[in-house]
């Protein structure tokens, strides 16, 4: 670049706002008086001499910097820099813009010829009027240069890099008073304030403080620390805006942790891959953003995690019952699972849910308490399910008491005071009405619907594509089964002798259920007086129980078949037992035990040897022994002997035959002969008749009657039942 120019290049330079001829050129020059001035100079190099050249910083500011502004060049090369992750975004913007603003100054210098100093103070005048053509963000970050600016990052350049990246920002972090006061505590207990009610303003924050810590804080300083005032209340409002930023995602933690799981924990997705059809499921509830002409019902929700195809279930209350019955259509409509991952609430955690999957051999997982997102993929298609299906339909109440507010805003005070909730969201759709739309959005819209999880795929697709087995149910019916209720928690009961208790009714078991025996109750859900009986583990059906009043049969009929089975149940059980009874007689065990012990009786004892032990009262008791001589007998005593005597010569009073030597088959045979004289008539003498109403009012005449009586048809020459 020339610094030096003729008028005739002044004018050849057609600079805006300048003279384009020569003599136009002359007159500014005459007018300014540029002749008279130190920059201009007689030609050099040309013989006999003649004219003026003049320099450039004679030229307005706007032609100077116009025509210098043509020599700065913007290479490629100026914008590769190199990275360290060590800086910040900010520092590394900064650091990049001043390597390029180094770049082009150095490049504009070598082309002017200008010294380092001149070069500089022109550049600064040419960026300053935007004449460099650099980014944008360039200039974003660099406002302005100066001689001293450039030469400044020139030095910090050859030393560092890196040095020349700043963030104005970080510069400026921690040095407030707040931030610095009591040691960073005075900081953390408005934090503190702020996460315990984020509705508290800064002058309530400020107050708290002032209970806290007093109306002068202790600030660290760089001459040591000091007592400062408490900073007034447009201090606390800066810091807190600050730190409500800074802090956003800690607070947020901690005031709103719904908020926090949905915008800022991390999510993994597709963390838990599947890679089976039917290999897990997920399900939960939620109730339902519409409301229906039977009153405001709950979703319930299965998801098959490898082909994310849905199955859903409106019911009226979140209870075990439903989650039975969604299970129950998903396993006719998919098949059986390997796992199922639900939450811990008590409609999932119950025992007819936890039943009813072991008897099914699925497994159950629980996520951990307040965790949604171990199962978010069902959540996140309830909240599709919200969004897409029950927007549209009438009786859409919102997505939160925000958007119900805004609903019900949409008509007058007037018009709405006094309407209830069915005419105020224009209820149509029955429940069932609801059931219908939402298996028609399941099949038929969200089945049909690309998913990105599925790179694009459809879950119809997924699920259809799958060539693997699939488990499934052989008998519908026995769900019906397992789905019945179960009295009380876990539906085990045990048979008395009046049957199964199960609300205050007794139910008979038909099936020969004996008394003491513990089983499974079911009640038939078709016949409220039935119940089906199953082992304790639920593997083994046994048969019914019914209760003749519920069930309207006729109860003496039922008390007869019950006694029948019970009677052939223990004679089949007690025929063999007889049989061998009859060997066994009372010197049989008593025989055994003398064998048993027989060797024992040649076995000695060691003798050993004896102290005598004697007390005082021991020998006070011998003394007792030691009988003196008998006397000889008085006159009045031999007197009373002799007329004892003859009174025992009278004749003796009757004695009674005593019957305890009888066995106890005579003793029953003889109340059968007393029975047989009653019956015809002949009467007994009173012993007989006491002794035999007392014999039968005992338990051994009741148990040979008992037995005599089953004999009896044998006798007949009839066998028994």
């Amino acid at each position: 670049m020339k610094l030096w120019l003729t008028a005739q290049e002044l004018a050849d330079l057609g600079l805006d706002g300048f003279p384009a001829t020569k003599r136009g050129v002359h007159k500014v020059i005459e007018r300014e008086g540029w002749g008279e001035t130190d920059l201009a100079r007689k030609r050099e190099g040309r013989a006999g001499g003649g004219g003026f050249e003049f320099h450039i910083d004679l030229l307005p500011l706007p032609q100077r910097l116009a025509y210098a502004g043509s020599f700065v060049r913007i290479e490629q090369s100026d914008f590769l820099n190199e990275t360290d992750v060590s800086l910040t975004t900010a520092e590394r913007t900064a650091r990049d813009a001043k390597v390029i603003v180094l770049k082009v100054a150095e490049r504009f210098r070598k082309t002017c010829g200008m010294g380092a100093t001149a070069s500089d103070h022109l550049f600064s005048e040419l960026y300053l009027a935007g004449e460099v053509p650099v980014p944008g963000w360039v200039t974003d970050a660099i406002k302005r240069v100066s001689i001293r600016t450039l030469a400044r990052w020139r030095r910090q350049m050859r030393l560092d890099i890196n040095r020349l990246g700043s963030d104005a920002s970080k510069a400026r972090k921690g040095t407030g008073v707040l931030e610095r006061a009591e040691g960073g505590r005075l900081k953390n207990y408005c934090l503190a304030v702020h996460a315990s009610n984020q509705f508290l303003s800064a002058k309530h924050i400020r107050h708290t403080a002032l209970a806290e810590f007093g109306e002068t804080i202790l600030v660290e300083t760089t001459r040591g620390q000091k007592r400062v005032p408490m900073p007034p209340l447009r201090t606390f409002q800066n810091a807190l805006k600050g730190w409500k930023s800074e802090y956003r995602n800690e607070l947020l933690k901690i005031t709103d942790p719904d908020a926090y799981r949905s915008h800022v924990q991390f999510a993994m997705t597709g963390a838990h891959r599947v890679e089976r059809l039917n290999q897990k499921w997920e399900i939960d509830a939620s109730p339902v953003d519409a409301m229906t002409t039977d009153g405001r019902k709950n979703l319930y929700m299965a998801i098959d995690l490898y082909s994310r195809r849905v199955v859903l279930l409106i019911s009226d209350t979140a209870r075990a019952s439903a989650v039975g019955l969604l299970i129950r259509k998903c396993l006719l409509e998919w098949g059986v699972p390997e796992l199922i991952k639900t939450d811990n609430g008590a409609d999932f955690a119950a025992r007819a849910t936890v039943r009813l999957l072991d008897a099914l051999g699925i497994e159950q997982e629980f996520s951990a308490p307040y965790t949604p997102q171990q199962k978010g993929t069902v959540e996140r298609v309830i909240g599709t399910f919200q969004r897409d299906c029950c927007a549209p339909l009438p009786g859409f109440v919102g997505h939160s008491v925000a958007d119900r507010k805004v609903i019900e805003a949409r008509r007058q005070f007037s018009d709405r005071l006094g309407t209830d909730d069915a005419k105020m969201f224009q209820v149509e759709l029955s429940a069932g009405d609801l059931q219908i739309e939402a298996d028609r959005w399941a099949r038929e819209q969200y089945a049909h619907s690309p998913h990105e999880s599925l790179k694009r795929r459809t879950p119809f697709q997924i699920a259809n594509s799958w060539t693997g087995d699939v488990r499934a149910i052989k008998d519908p019916e026995c769900l019906d089964v397992l789905l019945a209720p179960v009295p009380g928690k876990d539906g085990l009961r045990k048979v008395t002798k009046q049957g199964v208790k199960v609300d205050r009714e007794y139910y008979l078991p038909v099936c020969g259920v004996m008394p003491g025996a513990e089983v499974l109750c079911r009640h038939d859900p078709s016949d409220i007086g039935r119940l089906w009986l199953f082992e304790p583990d639920g593997e083994m059906y046994l048969g019914e129980a019914v209760n003749p009043d519920l069930a309207g049969l006729d109860p003496v009929h039922v008390a007869a078949r019950v006694k029948a089975l019970q009677k052939a149940h223990e004679s089949e059980k007690l025929a063999e037992i007889r049989k061998e009874k009859r060997k066994i007689t009372p010197r049989t065990v008593l025989e055994a035990q003398r064998s048993a012990y027989a060797q024992s009786a040649s076995v000695l004892a060691f003798p050993q040897r004896r102290e005598p032990h004697v007390t005082p009262k021991s020998l006070a008791a011998a003394d007792v022994k030691k009988r003196p001589e008998p006397r000889a007998l008085s006159d009045a005593e031999q007197q009373m002997m002799e007329s004892l005597k003859a009174d025992a010569g009278q004749a003796p009073a009757p004695v009674h035959k005593l019957q305890s030597m009888e066995t106890p088959e005579a003793r029953f045979k003889r109340a059968l002969a007393f029975e047989a004289r009653l019956a015809q008539g002949q009467a007994l003498s009173d012993d007989d008749a006491l002794w035999l109403t007392a014999y039968q009012a005992g338990p051994e005449y009741r148990a040979h009657r008992l037995i005599w009586e089953d004999r009896k048809p044998q006798r007949n020459g009839v066998s028994p039942a």
